[in-house]
This record gives C-alpha cells, structure tokens and sequence, in this order.
C-alpha cells in the first residue's frame, strides 16, 4: 500500500472515531435530558401529592419531631413521612408507592395512579403514629384491683417462715433417704466380694 493510501486511511478512521465520540456524547446527553426529565415528572406528581396532604400537615403538633413531610432530592425524589415511611413513584412514574421500612423488610402499605387512596393511607398512618406517641408519653400504666391489693399488703409472714421451714426440712429427709439408699445399694454389690460384711451384717 502506497503512503497516500495509509495517510488516507489514518485520516478516515480518525474521523469515523471523532464522530463515533460525538454521538456517544449526544446519546449520552438524551439519556441525562431524559433521567432529568423523569425525575422532574416524578417531583411535580409528588408534590400535588404533598399540596393533597397539606392540611393533614398542618394538624400535626408543631413539637412532634416524629414526622419529617419533605422530599428529597436525588435520582429518585421521595416525600417523606416520617424516619421510616416515605411515598415515591413507580417505575412508570404515574403510580404513588406508599412504603415503610420494617425490622423484616419493605412493606407496601398502598399503591395507586390516583392520589386520594394513598393520601387517605397516609393519613391513617399519621393518626396511628400519633395515637401511639400520646400512649407512650401517658404511660398508661395499669393498676392492680383493689383487692388483690389488699391481701397482698395483709397477707401475715409467719406461714411464709413456716412454709420455708417445712420445705427446708422436707429436703434434708429426701438427702438422707437418697443416702440411705445408696450405701444399702453399694453393701449389696459388694457382698460377693466380702462374705464377712454380710456376717457382720447378720448379727444385726
């Protein structure tokens, strides 16, 4: 091959690769236009959502640090709940999924294209936080019945002593019984042995 023609071919295959470069550029380009695109789609559906809940928002004490109601930014926006419940779209982007993180995984607690559903869920499980919230903080502790209160206090210590006295002496004579036992169960091995222990024993 002549040197024009390797000049040539040179010049053609760095041109071909400085367009294949400018089209991954502009794919690549379309790609983010669209992801940006998809994510923006997702905000907007999310906050008509949020303008939804607003007044459910602003029933919510202002010294309640359990719920947080913002979105978040990032690739996937999500309107937060509170630490652990946040509502974000589906893959088509057209479809609220309201989710809770739990101790045994994600759990989907309502999802649909229309807002009034998930915004009714949501709203329940702002109530139950909060109902659970006020029970924690009243403590709600339970008391015992009058009378079970009374014999408790009345109930007298000496059968309590005499109890543990029985059960004191009940223990020892099971030991001594178990020993007894024993050294009679040793003695009978042994008498093949020892013809003379059982002599001894005889005269007895």
């Amino acid at each position: 091959m002549s040197e024009a023609g390797q000049t040539l071919a040179t010049a053609t295959n760095v041109r071909s690769l400085s367009d294949a470069v400018r089209e991954m550029k502009n794919a690549a380009a379309d790609r983010a236009d669209v992801v940006v695109d998809l994510r923006e789609a997702s905000r907007t559906r999310l906050e008509l959502l949020a303008q939804e809940l607003q007044p459910v928002f602003a029933d919510v004490p202002k010294d309640d640090p359990t719920f947080d109601l913002v979105i978040s930014s990032g690739e996937q926006p999500r309107l937060w709940i509170d630490a652990v419940a946040h509502v974000a779209m589906g893959r088509d982007r057209r479809t609220y999924r309201f989710l809770r993180d739990t101790r045994l995984g994600r759990v989907v607690m309502a999802e649909s294209a229309d807002i009034k559903p998930v915004a009714d869920q949501v709203t329940r499980y702002i109530a139950e936080r909060m109902v659970e919230r006020q029970r924690l903080i009243d403590g709600e502790i339970e008391t015992l019945p009058r009378g079970i209160a009374d014999v408790v206090d009345e109930a007298p210590a000496e059968p309590v002593r005499k109890s543990a006295w029985k059960g004191f002496f009940g223990g020892l004579a099971m030991v001594l019984l178990g020993g007894l036992v024993g050294v009679a169960a040793v003695m009978l091995v042994l008498s093949d042995r020892f013809p003379e222990l059982l002599d001894f024993l005889a005269r007895f």
